[in-house]
């Protein structure tokens, strides 16, 4: 994500702090921070208090609840790519002992191992870790309530089998690797175990009366890659470029796409969300953002990122509940990329113009299906119904020559030459459909033959 245009227009940001300032006014929040980034900077930050001439900013520490499962699934994911672990590997093979051993690493990431919502009563989140020392405490009698795999069920216990997964496998805290693997390689040093001043209260207020309570900080022990941190807006920004852009310090570009993919489809109630390998998936405004909410008591946070658009917002409240960081966050987002819509990259032309690969181009028939095959970057390809309805798909070239499919139904699928004897090219296979230069030609290679009376009128 790469601009000159870095500074947001006088009228962008004073729409951002209205945002920003209702949020704070309707939502009942003692203080309310945002924060947008744009194509991989930070563009603007604001915030609102109750108290005159003590507003928060930027660098004040909140916390940030459930956004601590994307650091626990980074740290995961890490392990992936170091092939330590495979995603579809069950617990058991890496974490032994739990009871749940059959659920696998990949269910765990994207809440679909069939797990409990939360561990037994009391209420871990206004309760002291050391009231459950154990992953049993954790887990309870009756960890399993779902058939794994079948579909998403919220689960804060899952994070903490991933939390003793990292510790388990890397041999270190979680603690430890999260400081040494992410914190640390991304600059984001006012991320933190536990709080650091400058940091906000976390309040109550009364739902029917403007007064506050405070709420209890607690240190949730083995629940912690679940939900322990404190961050900034400041350092949220960061790591919004991250979960973009990837970081090879961290993780690859790829593998963050990866995450960022729906890992189950959503329930039928939830249409518009989804969840990927750690981060959760929104549609809304017409556009796709990714990121997580979160909460504890006494604090609400959200980050959302929009590739497409090159925008990231974070919003942060230190109230229990009446702030919708969801939903400001997702408005701070909204209004960058309508006021101020991302410039498209200038066109330019590839590099080198290969003549076997331009030979391909233009149209090819999946039997009556037209399509058009035109040529893309580093010598992929794009596949294009040119009329109707039609799978479409991007291919990224293969060392050893053909392509893989990227997308849609074909994704994963290999797109292949073949040539006659003489070295022309007879058609194109595609997971086994032929795709020929003429519909129904009867000399091409049409599964099943072409009938020899050719076209014909009724």
């Amino acid at each position: 994500m790469t601009s000159s245009f870095e500074a947001l227009l006088p009228s962008t940001e004073r729409a951002l702090l209205h945002r920003v300032a209702v949020a704070q006014s309707e939502g009942r929040a003692p203080s309310f921070v945002g924060a947008v980034v744009r194509d991989g900077r930070t563009v603007w930050s604001g915030s609102r208090s109750c108290v005159d001439g003590h507003a928060p900013d930027a660098d004040t520490q909140y916390r940030i609840g459930s956004l601590t499962k994307v650091f626990t699934a980074v740290l995961v994911m890490r392990l992936r790519d170091e092939g330590l672990l495979d995603l579809s590997d069950p617990l058991e093979k890496h974490l032994p002992g739990t009871g749940v051993g059959e659920v696998t690493v990949a269910q765990l990431l994207g809440h679909s191992a069939g797990l409990a919502a939360e561990s037994p009563a009391p209420w871990w989140e206004r309760t002291p870790g050391t009231d459950r020392p154990t992953l049993a405490d954790v887990l309870g009698d009756q960890p399993l309530l779902h058939p794994a795999g079948r579909g998403h069920h919220y689960s804060n216990p899952g994070y903490t089998l991933l939390g003793s997964l990292v510790e388990a496998v890397r041999g270190v805290s979680w603690e430890e690797a999260l400081r040494g693997e992410i914190l640390e390689p991304l600059g984001l040093s006012r991320t933190t175990v536990q709080p650091v001043a400058p940091h906000a209260g976390g309040w109550a207020v009364h739902p029917w009366a403007d007064v506050m309570l405070p709420e209890p900080a607690e240190d949730l022990g083995l629940m912690a890659p679940a939900g322990q941190l404190w961050s900034t807006a400041a350092d949220l920004c960061r790591f919004a470029v991250f979960l973009a852009e990837g970081d090879d310090r961290v993780l690859a570009a790829a593998t963050v796409a990866e995450m960022r993919t729906p890992s189950v489809p959503p329930a039928a109630e939830d249409r518009d969300g989804g969840y990927g390998l750690g981060v959760q998936l929104l549609r809304r405004d017409g556009r796709t953002l990714i990121g997580h909410t979160g909460s504890l008591p006494g604090f609400v946070a959200c980050l959302w990122v929009s590739v497409e658009d090159g925008v990231a917002a974070v919003a942060l409240a230190n109230a229990t509940s009446g702030p919708l960081t969801s939903v400001v966050a997702a408005d701070l987002v909204r209004i960058v990329a309508e006021a101020e819509p991302r410039f498209p990259e200038p066109w330019r032309p590839l590099p080198e113009a290969d003549e076997e690969l331009l030979a391909l181009t233009g149209p090819w028939y999946w039997g009556t299906y037209a399509y058009g095959l035109r040529l893309a970057a580093e010598r992929g390809v794009v596949l294009e119904p040119l009329r109707g309805a039609g799978r479409g798909a991007r291919f990224r070239a293969l060392p050893e020559g053909g392509w893989i499919g990227l997308n849609g139904y074909y994704a994963g699928e290999t797109l292949r030459v073949v040539r006659r004897e003489d070295g022309s090219v007879s058609h194109l296979d595609l997971g086994s459909f032929v795709f020929t230069r003429e519909p129904y030609q009867p000399a091409d290679a049409v599964p099943g033959g072409v009938d020899e009376g050719g076209w014909r009128g009724l």
